[in-house]
């Protein structure tokens, strides 16, 4: 009965975490076509974080700041690692490098931020297989960052550091939300109406607002602001709620194989050989590393 139990639960979880790694792919694709021809980052997280702001500003009123479980410290890492710090890193790293390639590294490389976050903070152990499935990460990655052949250039590089660091303010988030136990919706409003109040009037009083036709200008709002913020956001702590941080996690590693296949009409890139074996290895390490059932020896 328990093992039936779990592995209810790891489905459910599962379900909820893939969900969020589709979204995350699709936004990889449409952030690279952007800001390579558009908009530029600062636009995209004014965009993401103004419409999500004020949707959310009513569960914020209703829900307050939760200091009394996160502290002042909590709460700017929620704000920093989930919002526009994050969002302005993440979308400058994709000026610089593909959206397959960015993909691969955040969130394909959340788990091996979050694991040892997550061990020091919360205390929490991971499995042989989980531990297997982070080296397959792991190894994926390192073929991404360092085995780039003819194509390597130092923007491109950049671009790889920019994502990896992403990647360790969106960790930090994820463990101070396990942390405080705080609702996904509770989280996703104190990082858009926080972004929102602290980014948006010094965004608007350098930058301007961007100047793209009012239709485009929805449809991104739309896009970066309700579906991958909103939507996304309480998906993926739906997955952390219930399979815990690091396994919660680990489902972005699905990302850059969700990713690939879009950006190759849409962008026009191909991965290389070598790219489509990491892929495959980081893709292959969530299983494991979200803490699936494997069959056991007997």
């Amino acid at each position: 009965m328990t093992e039936i139990y779990a592995r209810s639960s790891y489905l459910k979880g599962a379900v909820f975490g893939i969900a969020a790694a589709s979204i995350w792919a699709s936004w990889s694709v449409v952030t690279r076509l952007a800001v390579t021809t558009s908009l530029d980052a600062w636009d995209i997280a004014a965009l993401r974080f103004g419409a999500a702001g004020l949707l959310l500003a009513p569960v914020l009123l209703r829900g307050g700041l939760a200091r009394e479980r996160l502290g002042w410290l909590g709460l700017g890492v929620v704000i920093a690692g989930g919002g526009a710090p994050y969002a302005l890193v993440a979308a400058e790293g994709l000026r610089f490098a593909p959206a397959w390639n960015q993909s691969a590294l955040n969130p394909g490389c959340m788990p091996l931020f979050v694991a040892p976050i997550a061990a020091i903070v919360l205390g929490e152990t991971l499995s042989g297989a989980a531990r297997l499935g982070l080296c397959l990460i792991l190894a994926g990655a390192l073929i991404i960052v360092g085995w780039q052949g003819g194509s390597w250039t130092l923007p491109r590089s950049f671009g790889d550091a920019l994502s990896l660091f992403a990647v360790f303010l969106w960790a930090s988030f994820t463990v101070a939300m396990r942390q405080a136990r705080l609702d996904p919706l509770h989280a996703a409003a104190l990082v858009s109406t926080g972004s929102l109040t602290s980014y948006l009037p010094p965004y608007l009083a350098v930058h301007g607002p961007a100047q793209l036709p009012l239709g485009e200008l929805a449809v991104q709002a739309l896009f970066q602001g309700v579906l991958v913020t909103i939507v996304a956001l309480v998906l993926y702590g739906r997955a952390v709620a219930i399979l815990g941080a690091s396994a919660g996690a680990a489902f972005a590693a699905l990302v850059p194989a969700l990713s690939a296949l879009p950006a190759i009409p849409l962008l026009g890139e191909w991965p290389d050989p070598t790219d489509w074996v990491a892929i495959a290895l980081i893709s292959a390490g969530v299983y494991l590393a979200s803490g699936g059932p494997v069959p056991e020896s007997r």
